[in-house]
C-alpha cells in the first residue's frame, strides 16, 4: 500500500512538472472550510504556476490587458492540470475533486469554494503575507494556485516558519490603503472596492485583478 501511494505521488509530481508547475505540495485539510461535496476528502494537493516577470513588471498604475490575458491563460492551464491529476487519482481507486483556480461562488465576498492560498500554506509552499497573498520564498507572490481535494493519504509537509518581517512594499504601493502592517489589518472591503473600480475602468469584465502587491512582493524570508 505504501509503495502504491509513493508511486502515485511520483506519477503526479512528474506529470505536473512537465506542465510547467513549479510548486506541488500536500496538506491535511483540518480547519479548512470545504463545500458539502467534499465530504470525506481530507487531503489537499496544491499546485502553483509562476507568473511571467515581464508581464508583472509592466504593471505601473493599473492592471494591463496583458496581465488579464496571462491571468486567464494560467487559470485555464491550472484547471486542465487539476483535471489530469484527478484522473490519475481515480485510476488508482481513490476519490478526487478538482477546485477551479478562479471560480466565484460568493460574489459579495468574491470567494471560491475553498481557499487555494490556505491549502498552499498548509502544504508548506508559502505563508500568508500582510497583503493577504500567498508568499513563497523563491517567487514572492508571483504564483497562482489550484487545488485538488482527495481521500488519497499523502505525506503532508510542515508549514513554513517565515513571515514578511519589516518589508512594507505592498503597504506602500496599495492604491487604496487596504494593507496594514500585519495580516489581520488587511481591509478586505477596501481591496474589493478597488478591484471593482479597476474591473469597470479597465473593461476587465468579471475579472477582479490589480497586481500591485503581486509585483512588489519578492518573498523576503524572516523567521517567525
Amino acid at each position: 500500500m505504501v509503495n502504491q501511494r509513493k508511486a502515485i505521488e511520483t506519477r503526479i509530481e512528474e506529470l505536473v512538472k512537465r506542465e510547467g508547475i513549479v510548486l506541488c505540495g500536500y496538506a491535511r485539510l483540518e480547519n479548512v472550510q470545504l463545500p458539502p461535496i467534499a465530504r470525506g476528502l481530507s487531503y489537499g494537493i496544491s499546485l502553483g504556476y509562476r507568473l511571467s516577470d515581464v508581464i508583472i513588471n509592466a504593471i505601473v498604475d493599473r492592471p494591463t490587458k496583458e496581465y488579464l490575458h496571462h491571468y486567464r491563460q494560467i487559470n485555464s492551464l491550472l484547471n486542465q492540470v487539476s483535471l489530469i491529476v484527478t484522473s490519475v487519482i481515480q485510476e488508482e481507486g481513490y476519490n478526487a475533486l478538482p477546485i477551479p483556480a478562479s471560480q466565484i461562488v460568493d460574489w459579495k465576498e468574491i470567494r471560491g469554494d475553498v481557499s487555494h492560498k490556505l491549502i498552499a500554506a498548509k502544504a508548506g509552499l508559502c505563508w500568508l503575507g500582510r497583503s493577504s497573498l500567498a508568499v513563497t520564498p523563491d517567487y514572492g507572490a508571483r504564483v497562482r494556485y489550484v487545488s485538488i481535494l482527495t481521500d488519497l493519504p499523502l505525506p503532508t509537509a510542515q508549514s513554513l516558519d517565515f513571515n514578511c518581517g519589516d518589508c512594507r512594499r505592498c503597504v506602500e504601493i496599495c492604491p487604496c490603503g487596504a494593507i496594514g502592517m500585519s495580516s489581520d489589518k488587511f481591509d478586505r472591503n477596501a481591496c474589493l472596492e478597488q478591484l471593482r473600480n479597476f474591473a469597470k475602468s479597465e473593461n476587465l469584465g468579471t475579472h477582479y485583478i490589480c497586481g500591485f502587491c503581486v509585483k512588489v512582493c519578492q518573498g523576503k524570508k524572516t523567521k517567525l
